[in-house]
């Protein structure tokens, strides 16, 4: 009976050590952690170090023995920090990135610590509930068919695969073809059709579903698709069709004629599926929504929330007025998983089997802002973008490109070469991230508003920074006397 005390009086102390590990090293992290926040704000953006750089702080091969969790934590934090670009700066323009609100930082680290593998209902309740409401809330915040169904992803691209795979296979059933059952090969051709201004992330879903390059639909000056092409192409051809459109250009911001081109797409019987990575968020705003007027009449939707509803990395949204396209689409059964009975199963929304309860955060935003709050998230950044447009647009040299209505900005100088030094002198100043990019044939410097701290303080130093890279690059070329 002793021998039996002792063992189990060691196996209790060796569980109350496991137990206080956890609290030393997420108390180290912490540490970290909140020194880099703390530092965002006001470090420069860019990254001061390579990737070489930091496997040689980091240390190139692997020990033969183990390092105390203590030291590795601080060996990895204090190692990465110099090759961190600081994505969560109010000034950080360079992609539609947004940074990390606290609550919902606080929620993703109880994600990571509840540690639950999201894929049943019936086996993770806790979390699968929360997502469950989370997904219930963005359909009545935006405004979508309250039956739709929602599938969290790692981001766009995967929330785009959900919704064209569903699209895929339901426009083949109605054209006789079980996708499922007898795959692509000798069956119907389905059209991809898309504008020519549509987002890459649309052309790689399609890509790995098997449906090839896009029919493309020319674009007007904003990038918006040409109702009267789409209706030539639709016209032109037989068969399956899936109709892309778009909410939020990546350049100017620009949306889609919804209503006459879903109207257009149903008449020819074809699948509307609408990308709206950063767009979408415009219906959540009272001020905004007729951006989107006409959108609900689509089939499927996509769109972020680690952009404009700024949650950490990553999370995609795939939303799909069928529930049961989606499902087929993309759920799988086996005898050993317990399936739910009533209610759709998460990893029947979404590609992946295992995943991580990526909704929660969300969950997190929408409750700690409320319907008002988000809208005055969505309505800063439109407003901190036409600040930043106006500010701009006023110094000598700068032509503002776009029409701005939402959050996208796009200027350039007098040759390209001069609107590239302009970004090449604002990320090595470091205060301002812009990156260039090509838009109707020009070098573009290009402004995506996407961070919940970007306020008027933050424009008037944006504004501030473009008009010194202008003095600068112009004092490099001017002509000797």
């Amino acid at each position: 009976m002793g021998d039996r005390n002792t063992t189990t009086g060691a196996a209790d102390g060796a569980a109350q050590a496991a137990d206080a590990s956890y609290d030393e090293v997420m108390e180290a992290a912490g540490r970290h952690a909140r020194a880099w926040l703390s530092s965002v704000r006001e470090r420069a953006i860019p990254p001061q170090a390579t990737a070489d750089d930091i496997k040689d702080r980091l240390g190139r091969e692997l020990p033969e023995t183990g390092e105390p969790d203590l030291e590795v934590i601080a060996r990895l934090a204090e190692s990465v920090e110099p090759g961190l670009i600081a994505i969560g700066s109010p000034r950080f323009y360079g992609w539609v990135i947004g940074g990390t609100q606290p609550v919902a930082l606080g929620a993703d680290w109880l994600v990571s610590a509840w540690d639950q593998n999201t894929g049943l209902r019936a086996i993770t309740p806790g979390a699968v509930a929360v997502e469950e409401l989370a997904g219930e809330w963005l359909l009545d915040l935006l405004g979508l068919p309250p039956q739709s169904d929602v599938g969290f992803t790692t981001g766009a691209t995967m929330a785009q695969f959900s919704c064209m795979a569903a699209a895929r296979n339901e426009v083949l059933r109605r054209a006789a073809w079980d996708v499922e059952a007898d795959g692509l090969a000798g069956g119907p051709a389905v059209r991809y059709i898309a504008g020519e201004e549509r987002h890459g992330t649309m052309d790689l879903a399609a890509r790995y579903l098997g449906l090839g390059a896009p029919i493309t639909v020319p674009a007007d000056e904003q990038g918006r698709i040409r109702v009267d092409e789409l209706a030539a192409v639709l016209a032109a051809g037989q068969g399956p069709a899936i109709v892309a459109l778009q909410a939020g250009n990546i350049h100017s911001g620009a949306f889609d004629d919804f209503a006459a081109a879903i109207e257009v797409a149903h008449a020819s019987g074809a699948w509307v599926h609408v990308d709206g990575a950063f767009g979408l968020w415009a219906a959540a705003s009272p001020s905004l929504r007729h951006l989107t007027a006409g959108f609900e009449a689509a089939d499927s939707w996509s769109t972020d929330a680690h952009k404009t509803l700024n949650v950490p990395y990553d999370c995609g949204i795939a939303i799909v007025r069928d529930p049961a396209a989606m499902r087929r689409a993309l759920g799988m059964h086996a005898s050993y998983l317990q399936a739910t009975e009533v209610g759709a199963d998460p990893h029947e929304k979404a590609p992946e089997l295992s995943r991580r309860a990526r909704g929660v955060p969300t969950w997190a935003v929408l409750r700690s802002l409320g319907r008002e709050g988000v809208a005055r998230l969505v309505d800063g950044l439109a407003e901190a973008a036409r600040g930043i447009a106006d500010g701009v647009g006023a110094l000598p040299g700068v032509e503002v490109l776009n029409e701005v209505a939402f959050t996208q900005v796009c200027i350039a100088l007098d040759s390209d070469e001069a609107t590239e030094a302009l970004s090449e002198h604002l990320w090595n100043e470091g205060e301002v991230l812009a990156m260039t990019s090509r838009w109707h044939g020009r070098a573009v410097v290009r402004f995506s508003v996407s961070n919940w701290r970007t306020d008027a303080a933050e424009v008037r130093r944006t504004v501030d920074a473009v008009a010194r890279g202008l003095t600068a690059i112009r004092a490099e070329t001017r002509p000797e006397r």
